[in-house]
């Protein structure tokens, strides 16, 4: 089955808005876990306004699944990848004022950049995707940086089958076909969620692993974390 790694940032965004340690991010991983979730996923940000790189170094000890850390490699984010050696590193081209991520990679134009950056990763045992949108001049640039995976950034895929358009699968159809000949392994995540995950994974080939943060945790208000995190698994068999 496609695995679910669970993004918790949202976590981290309502502890940091009341100061103090509620609730409790390290508890809420190894809950997640517990849960049946496969990983767990953090993206820190240079000003910390809900994951902090402390969280990150601590989190170490209490994933046992698959641990990916997501980010723009930016010197002190390497870095911190470099200490704490997770299972992932997805590479995510943020801006630093960015609300949320909005754009893959140009692969072709930072193509040498991130060869080089990669190349750090994979010296240290670390598994490398590049958050890329589903085209496939991207997918050739990305398989020359040497990476392992991609993540395909599905937010236009979301958005059109929120109006109602289930085809705008189509591009996400191919674009894993053409990852799936280059031998690339394939994630996806952006605004996947419970209404949209089974019919997504159910057209996409060779879907190796999905990240849902936000609309999981959101879900999670009204149907309980538990419950949520095995709605997902159930619809990623």
């Amino acid at each position: 089955m496609t695995k679910l790694s669970v993004n918790i940032n949202k976590i981290a965004t309502l502890r940091n808005a009341r100061g103090g340690n509620v609730p409790d991010l390290l508890k809420v991983a190894a809950d997640i876990q517990q849960f049946g979730a496969h990983g767990i996923t953090i993206h820190p940000r240079p000003d910390e306004r809900h994951i902090r790189y402390e969280d990150a170094r601590s989190l170490k000890a209490v994933v046992y699944t698959e641990y990916n850390i997501e980010g723009n490699p930016e010197r002190s984010f390497v870095d911190l990848v470099l200490q704490i050696k997770p299972t992932q590193v997805t590479l995510v081209p943020d801006a630093i004022s960015a609300l949320t991520s909005n754009a893959g990679w140009d692969t072709v134009q930072h193509q040498s950049f991130l060869k080089e950056v990669i190349q750090e990763f994979q010296r240290n045992n670390i598994r490398t995707s590049i958050f890329v949108d589903p085209n496939s001049k991207m997918i050739d640039g990305a398989k020359a940086t040497g990476t392992d995976r991609i993540e395909l950034y599905t937010e236009a895929f979301a958005h059109q089958y929120s109006l109602g358009n289930p085809s705008g699968i189509s591009p996400y159809i191919l674009a894993a076909e053409h990852a799936n000949a280059l031998h690339l392994g394939i994630n996806a995540g952006h605004d996947l969620s419970l209404d949209n995950i089974e019919f997504f994974q159910q057209n996409i080939p060779g879907l190796l692993e999905v990240s849902i943060g936000h609309a999981l945790i959101a879900e999670a208000l009204y149907l309980g974390l538990d419950n949520v995190v095995n709605m997902y698994l159930q619809k990623l068999k």
